[in-house]
This record gives C-alpha cells, sequence and structure tokens, in this order.
C-alpha cells in the first residue's frame, strides 16, 4: 500500500481489502480445520462488512450519521484486527503481515473523526 498520506479510509480500506483477499483466496476453507476455518470464514465478513461501514461513513449526508458509521466501522476494524490475530497463530499471517496490517487498521480508524 503506498501513498496513502491523503487517502480517505475508503480508499485505504479497499486497499487493505484486496491485499487480504490476495491472501485468503488462496486458501480453501473446506481443507481447514474447524477453528481455522470459523476464523477465515468471520474475517471474510467482517471485512466485507467494515468496507462497506466504511463507504457509509464516507456517503454519511449529516454530521451524526457520519459519527454513528464512524464507530460502528471502527467496532468492526477492531473485529478484523482480532480475526487477524487469531489467524496468524495458525500461521495464516505471518508476524510482519500482522503488523504491516495492523498498522494499515489502525491508519483507518484514525481517520474516521
Amino acid at each position: 500500500m503506498n501513498k496513502q498520506y491523503n487517502a480517505s479510509p475508503f480508499v485505504l480500506i479497499s486497499q487493505l481489502v484486496t491485499h487480504l483477499k490476495g491472501t485468503l483466496s488462496a486458501i480453501d476453507v473446506y481443507q481447514l480445520p474447524t477453528e481455522e476455518r470459523k476464523i477465515v470464514i468471520d474475517l471474510r465478513q467482517q471485512l466485507a462488512d467494515a468496507r462497506l461501514d466504511t463507504r457509509d461513513y464516507e456517503l454519511s449526508e449529516t454530521r451524526n450519521e457520519q459519527l454513528r458509521n464512524a464507530v460502528q466501522a471502527k467496532k468492526r476494524l477492531t473485529k478484523v484486527r482480532k480475526d487477524i490475530l487469531a489467524a496468524s497463530e495458525y500461521n495464516i499471517f505471518s508476524s510482519i503481515d500482522v503488523a504491516h496490517l495492523t498498522a494499515n487498521i489502525e491508519q483507518i480508524i484514525e481517520r474516521l473523526e
């Protein structure tokens, strides 16, 4: 992910989703043990929802609506971060991936103000 200095939260989350989908698409969830499968499926769903929440944040028509959407997006991104950490316990993500992805998630959260 490059040149993100002025990127909107939606652009940043779209880049994050693209990056994670690339990693997750190589995984056949039906070959995974139950716990790992649950984490990967949950991560995919949380990513999709976080992207939609961030889109809704940017498309908000009032400040109150924007604040509500920001709170929801932040909660969802926090869950994504936890799922990435849980997936790393099963070697789906390396510690370097976790650090990089967590930094990207924190950057998105910071821009949801």
